[in-house]
Protein backbone atom coordinates (compact mmCIF):
# COMPACT_ATOMS: atom_id res chain seq x y z
CA UNK A 1 0.00 0.00 0.00
CA UNK A 2 1.21 3.31 -0.84
CA UNK A 3 2.07 6.03 1.93
CA UNK A 4 0.55 9.62 2.17
CA UNK A 5 4.25 10.72 0.61
CA UNK A 6 4.02 8.34 -2.62
CA UNK A 7 0.79 8.90 -3.28
CA UNK A 8 0.86 13.29 -3.58
CA UNK A 9 1.56 15.06 -6.73
CA UNK A 10 3.23 17.66 -8.07
CA UNK A 11 1.16 20.09 -7.59
CA UNK A 12 0.70 18.62 -3.75
CA UNK A 13 4.06 19.31 -3.47
CA UNK A 14 4.09 22.95 -5.01
CA UNK A 15 1.19 23.54 -2.84
CA UNK A 16 3.35 22.78 0.32
CA UNK A 17 6.72 25.21 -1.04
CA UNK A 18 4.62 28.15 -2.03
CA UNK A 19 1.23 30.01 -2.96
CA UNK A 20 -0.13 29.56 -5.99
CA UNK A 21 -1.80 32.07 -8.31
CA UNK A 22 -3.87 31.20 -11.12
CA UNK A 23 -3.09 32.45 -14.13
CA UNK A 24 -7.11 32.14 -15.19
CA UNK A 25 -10.24 34.37 -14.89
CA UNK A 26 -12.38 31.80 -15.93
CA UNK A 27 -13.79 30.84 -12.25
CA UNK A 28 -15.50 27.40 -14.17
CA UNK A 29 -12.08 26.32 -14.99
CA UNK A 30 -10.22 27.48 -11.74
CA UNK A 31 -12.90 25.03 -9.99
CA UNK A 32 -12.46 22.34 -12.46
CA UNK A 33 -8.06 22.45 -11.80
CA UNK A 34 -7.65 22.78 -8.35
CA UNK A 35 -8.68 20.69 -5.53
CA UNK A 36 -7.78 23.60 -3.43
CA UNK A 37 -8.61 27.25 -3.72
CA UNK A 38 -5.58 29.63 -5.43
CA UNK A 39 -4.07 32.23 -3.69
CA UNK A 40 -4.76 35.40 -6.32
CA UNK A 41 -5.89 35.78 -9.62
CA UNK A 42 -4.08 37.14 -11.86
CA UNK A 43 -4.24 39.11 -15.55
CA UNK A 44 -3.10 41.13 -18.34
CA UNK A 45 -4.56 42.28 -21.28
CA UNK A 46 -4.99 38.90 -22.61
CA UNK A 47 -7.32 37.27 -20.32
CA UNK A 48 -10.20 39.84 -20.22
CA UNK A 49 -10.48 39.62 -23.98
CA UNK A 50 -10.68 36.12 -23.90
CA UNK A 51 -13.53 36.11 -21.25
CA UNK A 52 -14.98 39.46 -22.21
CA UNK A 53 -16.14 37.19 -26.23
CA UNK A 54 -16.82 33.85 -24.65
CA UNK A 55 -20.46 32.73 -25.24
CA UNK A 56 -20.73 32.42 -21.00
CA UNK A 57 -20.00 35.91 -21.17
CA UNK A 58 -22.11 37.88 -23.45
CA UNK A 59 -25.23 39.06 -22.11
CA UNK A 60 -22.97 40.93 -19.42
CA UNK A 61 -20.62 42.00 -22.10
CA UNK A 62 -24.13 43.71 -23.55
CA UNK A 63 -25.38 44.81 -20.87
CA UNK A 64 -22.09 46.92 -19.98
CA UNK A 65 -21.61 47.95 -23.80
CA UNK A 66 -25.68 49.79 -23.03
CA UNK A 67 -24.87 51.31 -20.06
CA UNK A 68 -21.18 52.75 -21.00
CA UNK A 69 -22.04 53.21 -24.60
CA UNK A 70 -21.79 56.72 -24.36
CA UNK A 71 -18.25 56.60 -22.27
CA UNK A 72 -15.84 54.70 -25.05
CA UNK A 73 -14.42 51.55 -25.24
CA UNK A 74 -11.73 51.71 -22.57
CA UNK A 75 -14.70 53.07 -19.55
CA UNK A 76 -16.46 49.20 -20.92
CA UNK A 77 -12.90 46.99 -20.76
CA UNK A 78 -12.54 48.52 -17.64
CA UNK A 79 -15.69 47.54 -15.85
CA UNK A 80 -16.10 44.33 -17.56
CA UNK A 81 -12.71 43.47 -16.52
CA UNK A 82 -14.09 43.99 -12.70
CA UNK A 83 -17.32 42.34 -13.06
CA UNK A 84 -15.32 38.87 -14.41
CA UNK A 85 -12.90 39.58 -11.05
CA UNK A 86 -16.11 39.69 -9.32
CA UNK A 87 -17.50 37.04 -10.82
CA UNK A 88 -13.89 34.64 -9.94
CA UNK A 89 -13.93 36.39 -6.52
CA UNK A 90 -15.09 33.34 -4.60
CA UNK A 91 -12.71 30.60 -5.88
CA UNK A 92 -9.06 32.40 -4.79
CA UNK A 93 -7.95 33.25 -1.36
CA UNK A 94 -6.32 36.01 -2.15
CA UNK A 95 -6.23 39.27 -4.33
CA UNK A 96 -7.52 39.88 -7.96
CA UNK A 97 -4.99 41.59 -10.15
CA UNK A 98 -5.92 43.69 -13.39
CA UNK A 99 -3.14 44.86 -15.81
CA UNK A 100 -2.36 48.90 -17.02
CA UNK A 101 -2.45 49.46 -20.59
CA UNK A 102 0.80 48.81 -22.14
CA UNK A 103 0.29 52.23 -24.17
CA UNK A 104 0.53 54.04 -20.58
CA UNK A 105 3.86 52.36 -19.50
CA UNK A 106 5.82 55.31 -20.02
CA UNK A 107 3.03 57.96 -18.53
CA UNK A 108 3.01 57.95 -14.68
CA UNK A 109 -0.01 60.24 -14.93
CA UNK A 110 -2.43 57.90 -17.21
CA UNK A 111 -1.15 54.92 -15.13
CA UNK A 112 -2.53 56.72 -11.91
CA UNK A 113 -5.78 57.26 -13.38
CA UNK A 114 -6.64 54.20 -14.98
CA UNK A 115 -5.56 52.59 -11.78
CA UNK A 116 -7.85 54.31 -9.67
CA UNK A 117 -10.37 53.87 -11.91
CA UNK A 118 -9.78 50.03 -11.79
CA UNK A 119 -9.79 50.20 -7.76
CA UNK A 120 -13.25 52.46 -8.38
CA UNK A 121 -15.26 49.58 -10.67
CA UNK A 122 -13.73 46.56 -8.09
CA UNK A 123 -15.10 48.31 -5.28
CA UNK A 124 -18.35 49.41 -7.23
CA UNK A 125 -18.62 45.20 -7.66
CA UNK A 126 -17.69 44.84 -3.94
CA UNK A 127 -14.32 44.19 -4.54
CA UNK A 128 -12.47 45.75 -1.59
CA UNK A 129 -8.81 47.22 -1.77
CA UNK A 130 -7.03 44.92 0.37
CA UNK A 131 -8.39 42.55 -2.12
CA UNK A 132 -6.99 44.77 -5.17
CA UNK A 133 -4.05 44.37 -6.76
CA UNK A 134 -2.85 46.65 -10.06
CA UNK A 135 -0.22 45.54 -12.36
CA UNK A 136 2.25 47.78 -13.48
CA UNK A 137 4.93 47.65 -16.23
CA UNK A 138 8.54 47.73 -15.00
CA UNK A 139 9.37 50.77 -15.94
CA UNK A 140 10.51 54.14 -14.64
CA UNK A 141 7.47 56.11 -15.40
CA UNK A 142 5.21 53.51 -14.68
CA UNK A 143 6.73 52.27 -11.38
CA UNK A 144 6.55 55.87 -9.64
CA UNK A 145 2.81 55.51 -10.41
CA UNK A 146 2.97 52.95 -7.31
CA UNK A 147 4.15 55.57 -4.64
CA UNK A 148 1.19 57.74 -4.93
CA UNK A 149 -1.27 54.49 -5.40
CA UNK A 150 -0.02 53.19 -2.31
CA UNK A 151 -0.97 56.61 -0.44
CA UNK A 152 -4.46 55.60 -1.57
CA UNK A 153 -4.56 52.20 -0.25
CA UNK A 154 -3.87 50.66 -3.50
CA UNK A 155 -1.46 48.43 -3.96
CA UNK A 156 0.85 46.66 -6.89
CA UNK A 157 2.84 44.36 -8.95
CA UNK A 158 6.09 45.02 -10.80
CA UNK A 159 5.43 43.06 -14.84
CA UNK A 160 7.05 42.55 -17.57
CA UNK A 161 10.34 42.18 -15.53
CA UNK A 162 13.73 40.45 -16.47
CA UNK A 163 16.66 41.99 -14.22
CA UNK A 164 17.78 42.47 -11.14
CA UNK A 165 17.73 46.47 -11.61
CA UNK A 166 14.23 46.43 -12.60
CA UNK A 167 13.67 44.48 -8.97
CA UNK A 168 15.72 46.89 -7.20
CA UNK A 169 13.64 49.50 -8.73
CA UNK A 170 10.14 47.89 -7.52
CA UNK A 171 11.10 47.53 -4.45
CA UNK A 172 12.02 51.26 -4.25
CA UNK A 173 8.69 51.72 -5.37
CA UNK A 174 7.22 50.02 -2.18
CA UNK A 175 5.53 47.66 -4.56
CA UNK A 176 3.45 44.63 -3.22
CA UNK A 177 5.23 42.10 -5.42
CA UNK A 178 6.87 41.59 -8.61
CA UNK A 179 6.58 38.68 -10.68
CA UNK A 180 9.82 38.05 -13.15
CA UNK A 181 8.69 36.21 -16.56
CA UNK A 182 10.64 32.83 -16.59
CA UNK A 183 10.78 32.49 -19.96
CA UNK A 184 11.39 35.61 -22.06
CA UNK A 185 8.62 36.50 -24.77
CA UNK A 186 10.35 35.00 -27.49
CA UNK A 187 10.42 31.53 -26.14
CA UNK A 188 6.80 31.37 -26.15
CA UNK A 189 6.59 32.62 -29.90
CA UNK A 190 9.14 30.47 -31.37
CA UNK A 191 9.21 27.19 -29.22
CA UNK A 192 12.90 26.29 -31.23
CA UNK A 193 14.43 28.82 -28.59
CA UNK A 194 13.04 27.70 -25.56
CA UNK A 195 15.62 26.32 -23.24
CA UNK A 196 13.68 23.17 -22.49
CA UNK A 197 15.72 21.42 -19.92
CA UNK A 198 15.33 18.36 -17.63
CA UNK A 199 16.23 20.31 -14.25
CA UNK A 200 15.25 24.09 -14.65
CA UNK A 201 16.34 25.37 -11.64
CA UNK A 202 19.80 24.24 -12.44
CA UNK A 203 19.57 24.52 -15.84
CA UNK A 204 17.39 26.86 -17.04
CA UNK A 205 19.20 30.87 -17.76
CA UNK A 206 16.38 32.30 -15.85
CA UNK A 207 17.12 31.19 -12.70
CA UNK A 208 20.49 32.82 -12.13
CA UNK A 209 18.28 36.25 -11.96
CA UNK A 210 15.67 35.17 -9.97
CA UNK A 211 18.03 33.68 -7.07
CA UNK A 212 20.22 37.32 -7.61
CA UNK A 213 16.98 39.12 -6.87
CA UNK A 214 15.67 36.80 -3.84
CA UNK A 215 19.21 37.26 -2.65
CA UNK A 216 19.15 41.53 -3.52
CA UNK A 217 15.76 41.36 -1.50
CA UNK A 218 17.21 39.35 1.32
CA UNK A 219 19.96 42.09 1.84
CA UNK A 220 17.95 44.80 1.63
CA UNK A 221 15.60 43.46 3.60
CA UNK A 222 18.62 42.96 6.53
CA UNK A 223 19.68 46.64 5.43
CA UNK A 224 16.63 48.71 5.39
CA UNK A 225 14.58 46.85 8.04
CA UNK A 226 11.84 47.41 5.11
CA UNK A 227 9.41 44.46 3.95
CA UNK A 228 10.58 43.35 -0.15
CA UNK A 229 7.97 43.03 -2.28
CA UNK A 230 6.88 39.31 -2.39
CA UNK A 231 8.13 37.15 -5.59
CA UNK A 232 5.89 36.04 -8.03
CA UNK A 233 7.54 34.39 -11.08
CA UNK A 234 4.90 33.46 -14.23
CA UNK A 235 5.44 32.83 -17.46
CA UNK A 236 5.95 29.04 -17.51
CA UNK A 237 6.19 26.36 -19.95
CA UNK A 238 6.52 23.08 -18.19
CA UNK A 239 5.56 21.72 -14.79
CA UNK A 240 9.01 21.03 -14.23
CA UNK A 241 9.49 24.85 -14.74
CA UNK A 242 6.68 25.85 -11.88
CA UNK A 243 8.44 23.39 -9.77
CA UNK A 244 11.49 25.10 -9.52
CA UNK A 245 9.96 28.23 -7.99
CA UNK A 246 8.95 25.85 -5.04
CA UNK A 247 12.55 25.13 -4.87
CA UNK A 248 14.01 28.22 -4.69
CA UNK A 249 11.77 28.98 -2.02
CA UNK A 250 9.67 32.06 -4.12
CA UNK A 251 6.44 33.27 -2.44
CA UNK A 252 4.36 32.58 -4.88
CA UNK A 253 4.28 31.27 -9.02
CA UNK A 254 1.36 32.56 -11.39
CA UNK A 255 0.36 29.14 -12.81
CA UNK A 256 -1.99 28.84 -16.03
CA UNK A 257 -4.22 26.48 -16.84
CA UNK A 258 -2.13 23.90 -18.91
CA UNK A 259 0.41 23.87 -16.14
CA UNK A 260 -1.61 23.19 -13.85
CA UNK A 261 -3.44 20.04 -15.23
CA UNK A 262 0.20 18.53 -15.67
CA UNK A 263 1.29 19.25 -12.43
CA UNK A 264 -1.72 17.51 -10.97
CA UNK A 265 -1.53 14.35 -13.13
CA UNK A 266 2.27 13.97 -12.51
CA UNK A 267 3.01 11.22 -8.93
CA UNK A 268 5.76 12.55 -7.15
CA UNK A 269 6.21 8.72 -6.26
CA UNK A 270 6.83 7.16 -9.64
CA UNK A 271 8.29 10.58 -11.32
CA UNK A 272 9.48 13.07 -8.70
CA UNK A 273 10.37 16.50 -9.86
CA UNK A 274 13.98 17.56 -10.57
CA UNK A 275 15.73 17.92 -7.32
CA UNK A 276 13.41 16.23 -4.90
CA UNK A 277 13.30 15.97 -2.25
CA UNK A 278 15.03 18.94 -1.74
CA UNK A 279 17.90 19.18 -0.15
CA UNK A 280 19.06 21.84 2.49
CA UNK A 281 19.47 25.58 2.00
CA UNK A 282 22.54 27.23 1.20
CA UNK A 283 23.42 29.69 4.23
CA UNK A 284 22.17 32.48 2.17
CA UNK A 285 18.66 31.25 1.82
CA UNK A 286 18.85 29.63 -1.42
CA UNK A 287 19.49 25.52 -1.66
CA UNK A 288 23.38 24.14 -1.28
CA UNK A 289 22.53 22.70 -4.77
CA UNK A 290 21.66 25.65 -6.76
CA UNK A 291 24.17 28.11 -4.45
CA UNK A 292 27.19 28.58 -7.11
CA UNK A 293 24.03 29.71 -10.08
CA UNK A 294 23.99 33.07 -8.02
CA UNK A 295 27.62 34.15 -9.58
CA UNK A 296 26.50 33.15 -13.08
CA UNK A 297 24.65 34.93 -15.49
CA UNK A 298 23.93 33.29 -18.79
CA UNK A 299 21.68 35.91 -20.25
CA UNK A 300 24.02 38.59 -20.13
CA UNK A 301 26.92 36.93 -22.40
CA UNK A 302 30.30 36.30 -22.02
CA UNK A 303 30.95 40.00 -21.26
CA UNK A 304 29.41 39.93 -17.80
CA UNK A 305 31.92 41.19 -14.99
CA UNK A 306 30.02 39.23 -12.51
CA UNK A 307 28.52 42.19 -10.30
CA UNK A 308 25.35 42.57 -10.04
CA UNK A 309 22.88 45.76 -10.23
CA UNK A 310 23.63 48.55 -7.79
CA UNK A 311 20.90 48.80 -5.03
CA UNK A 312 22.26 52.49 -4.33
CA UNK A 313 20.76 54.16 -7.09
CA UNK A 314 17.69 55.90 -7.32
CA UNK A 315 16.37 54.18 -10.31
CA UNK A 316 12.76 56.38 -10.24
CA UNK A 317 14.28 59.85 -10.07
CA UNK A 318 13.89 62.09 -12.78
CA UNK A 319 11.57 59.82 -14.50
CA UNK A 320 13.17 57.26 -14.19
CA UNK A 321 15.83 58.21 -15.81
CA UNK A 322 18.51 55.87 -14.41
CA UNK A 323 16.51 52.54 -14.68
CA UNK A 324 15.70 53.46 -18.78
CA UNK A 325 19.27 53.48 -19.04
CA UNK A 326 20.33 49.95 -17.26
CA UNK A 327 17.44 48.95 -19.04
CA UNK A 328 19.10 49.23 -22.32
CA UNK A 329 22.33 48.16 -21.45
CA UNK A 330 20.77 44.34 -20.81
CA UNK A 331 19.50 43.75 -24.71
CA UNK A 332 17.78 40.73 -23.52
CA UNK A 333 15.83 42.92 -20.25
CA UNK A 334 15.03 45.86 -23.32
CA UNK A 335 14.07 43.14 -25.80
CA UNK A 336 12.28 41.15 -23.05
CA UNK A 337 10.34 44.69 -22.03
CA UNK A 338 9.56 45.51 -25.74
CA UNK A 339 7.90 42.36 -26.69
CA UNK A 340 6.11 42.14 -23.80
CA UNK A 341 4.35 45.86 -23.67
CA UNK A 342 3.78 45.53 -27.65
CA UNK A 343 2.71 41.70 -27.06
CA UNK A 344 -0.20 43.61 -24.73
CA UNK A 345 -0.79 46.43 -27.14
CA UNK A 346 -1.96 43.74 -29.72
CA UNK A 347 -4.33 42.29 -26.77
CA UNK A 348 -5.65 45.57 -25.68
CA UNK A 349 -6.00 46.23 -29.82
CA UNK A 350 -8.20 43.15 -30.08
CA UNK A 351 -10.67 44.26 -27.05
CA UNK A 352 -11.02 47.31 -28.96
CA UNK A 353 -11.92 45.89 -31.61
CA UNK A 354 -14.73 43.67 -30.21
CA UNK A 355 -16.22 46.40 -28.11
CA UNK A 356 -16.71 48.77 -30.62
CA UNK A 357 -18.02 45.79 -33.21
CA UNK A 358 -20.92 45.42 -30.08
CA UNK A 359 -21.19 49.09 -29.93
CA UNK A 360 -23.00 49.36 -33.48
CA UNK A 361 -25.36 46.78 -32.43
CA UNK A 362 -26.26 48.67 -29.46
Amino acid sequence: MKNHQQAKSWLDILQEQLKVDIDCMDPNETRRLLPFKPHDQTSNQRLPYEQMVAPENQELFLETAKELKDKGWEAILEQMSAQLCAKHIANIQGRVLLQTSASYAYDTEKIVTQARSYARELERVGITKNRICIKISCTGPALAASHILLKEGIRTLGTSLFSVAQAIAVSQAECLSISPYYNLPWYHSNPDLWPDVEDPALEHPMTPRIIQIMQTYRRLERETGRAQPMLKPASFKSAREAMAMGELGCDHATIPEDILQQLSLLRADTNPPPGYPYGSAHNGGIPARLAHLADTDPLAGRGWDAKLARADIDYLSDNGVALTETIEQDPVTARGLHEALEAFKANEVQSRVVIEEVLKQV
